[in-house]
């Protein structure tokens, strides 16, 4: 007898961290998604020479963590893998939104959303189920995911979102057929209103890149 998959349903609790403060100065709200192998806490260290007075930089934690090597000493974490895709999804965009709700946004501040590696696929699936008015997407070096439409990005075209795909040109998970299949999807999801940025470089963040997005 083959095996049964059962399903249950329960609480649970995960972290996030947050870089400066949220203030009557604030001018820019950043959610920052970070890539497979990373910690949220870490992941905020790319976003430190951003001027503190102007920007909050929140970053959500990928649930699913573990150790990087065999060592067992470094931990990373990851959002999602081919395994019950679509039930982890449900889980992770519940959790951004409890994210998204505790930290009280103000409607009156830019926000940017900035996904790094897999942390791409994520704001993406995320976005495409909030409908979040965004003043910036950022899609850096990640793919995107083959089951969103563009039908449910046409609220960003309606509220004049900046939309920037981010990749460097020796990166070594994008080859040359596959940048030219996302920047097609790309094309596609956006309808041409996406800019894409080259930059020297692998797969990596570009920290002096950031401000040129504000």
């Amino acid at each position: 007898m083959d095996p049964l998959e059962k399903q249950v349903r329960y609480q649970t609790t995960n972290t996030y961290n947050t870089l400066n403060n949220l203030t009557a100065k604030t001018e820019n709200i950043w959610m920052v998604f970070h890539g497979i192998g990373y910690l949220s806490r870490y992941f905020l260290k790319y976003f430190d020479e951003l001027s503190p007075i102007e920007n909050y930089i929140i970053a959500p934690q990928a649930p699913s963590k573990y150790y990087l090597n065999s060592q067992y000493r470094y931990v990373g974490a990851s959002w999602l893998t081919k395994e019950n895709t679509a039930l982890e999804t449900q889980n992770v965009i519940a959790y951004l939104d409890a994210v998204f709700a505790i930290e009280k946004i103000p409607d009156d501040r830019r926000l940017i959303v900035f996904g790094y590696s897999q942390g791409v696929s994520i704001a993406m699936r995320w976005l495409a189920r909030k409908q979040l008015k965004c003043a910036h997407v950022i899609l850096y070096a990640g793919g995107l995911p083959d089951e969103l439409t563009a039908q449910e990005f046409k609220f960003l075209e309606q509220n004049g979102t900046h939309i920037t795909l981010v990749v460097g040109n020796q990166d070594e998970y994008l080859t040359e057929e596959r940048r030219i299949k996302e920047a097609s999807k790309m094309n596609v999801l956006f309808n041409g209103r996406a800019k894409q940025v080259i930059f020297e470089g692998g797969h990596e963040i570009k920290k002096e890149l950031l401000n040129t997005f504000l």
